[in-house]
């Protein structure tokens, strides 16, 4: 039987986390097994990981996880790394402001021995104009860089063959800003079996956005830097 972890890095997400657990965990409870409730607390300074050792109590297959604030991509990154070290089949990964739909995984569940990634495709998207700019923009950026076409590169609502990430994680440096954007792009570039599907993205749930366009703004010149400096290892491999 086939087994996933379920990736979600959570950072200041008190007002949400309680429901991503409760909408998240039936998921790897119906597919049983070794299959795993990951969520990792990335240094936040409300009560997310307090609330989260209270949910674990009932819910033996949900691991949660802490560690020092880096970041989203980092903490996804961390995510996917302690997954491979526990050698499930797939791993899945999502965030923790409940803009994903937890029903809509089963589709991408059922045609996953066929593909290398399942990505969701945010063609209706109900998180701002200023989101939906970004998206944009990186896609523009991504072509000049690296000369690939990759449809929504930085959707989190993803599943990933354990064998084929494990194969790639090594192309990401440690601790990059977008990690989840490189590996749409190492997957493009290396022409792996990646297929995109329509995932409905709702407002965010609760809370406040710990990313604003200023710092999204700083994220995307640093990522122009490394990204040329990442192509050009991209190239050698």
């Amino acid at each position: 039987m086939d087994a996933v972890y379920l990736v979600i890095p959570a950072y200041n997400e008190e007002a949400n986390i309680e429901n991503v657990i409760s909408s998240w965990y039936p998921i790897v409870e119906k597919i049983g097994g070794e299959s795993r409730l990951v969520i990792i607390d990335d240094g936040s300074r409300d009560r997310t990981y307090e609330l989260m050792q209270k949910a674990v109590k009932d819910r033996p297959l949900f691991l949660p996880l802490t560690k020092m604030n880096e970041g989203h991509g980092a903490t996804v990154l961390y995510g996917y790394r302690y997954a491979l070290e526990h050698c499930p089949d797939y791993i899945f990964q999502t965030d923790s402001d409940g803009q994903t739909i937890p029903e809509e995984f089963w589709d991408f569940w059922e045609q996953r021995g066929q593909y290398d990634m399942l990505i969701g495709h945010r063609n209706k998207r109900e998180d701002g104009l200023s989101r939906i700019f970004v998206t944009r923009v990186l896609g523009i950026v991504i072509r000049l860089c690296f000369h690939a076409r990759v449809t929504d590169a930085n959707t989190p609502f993803r599943l990933m063959k354990s064998e084929t990430l494990k194969e790639q994680i090594g192309l990401i440096p440690k601790g990059f800003n977008l990690s989840n954007v490189l590996i749409s792009v190492i997957y493009a570039k290396k022409k792996l079996k990646v297929k995109y599907i329509p995932i409905t993205f709702r407002p965010r749930q609760g809370g406040t956005n710990s990313i604003n366009l200023k710092k999204i703004f700083g994220i995307g010149l640093q990522a122009v830097r490394d990204f040329r400096e990442i192509n050009r290892t991209l190239q050698k491999n």
